[in-house]
């Protein structure tokens, strides 16, 4: 499944940033926790060279905790990159990974530090800004590219903070990239398929987490093998029927998704460091 869901204003947004990261000192990139390494935007490795950088795993309270454990021991020791797990509504949480950023800045402190705020859509940016500045100063949504314009916006301590627009990049790849971003909700549903996204999702599930479905949906217990007869029996047992009895797929579908991006499923990663060698194969 490679997706392409790329919005005319990313394009500009695109040549705005490449154009915006040469005035500041540093970078906030924002991914999201459940799936830190599809969330990161590859057009930034090549633009963002020398910056001083720090990745924040947003949406950590939601995640597994084993998991975003492993991920920050990946981009801390083994790839020696920054990172922070975080709920972007977390005050404390949100400021300590700034200032942690901005002593990496070298400046004079009369200076202001000027940081921005990076990421795809819909890993929780603007709610970033919102939390640092103590006030709604963004637009803020559950669907992706909420943010059309750069903000600036003054932060005490002598630090100024931009936020963007999340951007994508035009063909998503490798599959398993498209389909956890598809399942996160970081790509407009209307470019996607509830029916397939539910499958993965539910195979994945059924894989890792078994214990979230029985306690979620305890009617599943014993669990059925496959992913299809897993969404048939929640469509059965959640009244997601057609005329005479028939489950309606894409209603049932659409219930599993839900509940997955909301954290009612349990605390959950749609991929793991071990995952990065899928990814590598698929590549080939």
């Amino acid at each position: 499944m490679n997706i392409q869901w790329f919005p005319g204003h990313m394009l500009e947004t695109k040549n705005q940033l490449k154009s915006a990261i040469g005035r500041v000192d540093a970078l906030l990139e924002v991914v999201d926790a459940r799936l830190p390494l599809a969330s990161s935007n590859p057009f930034l490795e090549r633009i963002a060279t020398g910056k001083n950088r720090m990745k924040l795993l947003n949406k950590a309270d939601i995640a597994d905790p084993e998991a975003t454990q492993a991920w920050l021991e990946y981009f801390n020791r083994d790839i020696k990159w920054p990172a922070a797990a975080i709920c972007a509504t977390r005050p404390q949480e949100v400021s300590h990974a700034l200032e942690s950023l901005v002593s990496q800045v070298d400046r004079n402190k009369a200076r202001k530090a000027k940081v921005m705020v990076v990421g795809i859509p819909n890993t929780g940016k603007s709610t970033i800004l919102n939390t640092l500045a103590g006030r709604k100063v963004a637009k803020t949504g559950n669907v992706p590219a909420v943010t059309r314009h750069q903000q600036r916006t003054s932060l005490k301590d002598n630090i100024d903070i931009y936020d963007t627009p999340g951007i994508l990049w035009p063909v998503i790849e490798p599959r398993h990239r498209g389909l956890v971003l598809a399942v996160s909700g970081a790509i407009s549903d209307t470019a996607v398929d509830y029916h397939e996204l539910a499958h993965f999702a539910a195979q994945l599930l059924l894989e890792r987490y078994p214990a979230c479905l029985i306690e979620r949906y305890p009617f599943l217990n014993p669990l059925p093998g496959q992913a299809q007869a897993l969404i048939e029996t929640v469509g059965k047992a959640r009244g997601c029927l057609k005329k005479g009895g028939h489950v309606d797929f894409q209603k049932a579908s659409q219930l599993i998704i839900r509940d997955l991006r909301s954290g009612r499923l349990g605390r959950i990663s749609f991929e793991t460091p071990k995952d990065i060698d899928i990814d590598d194969d698929t590549d080939q």
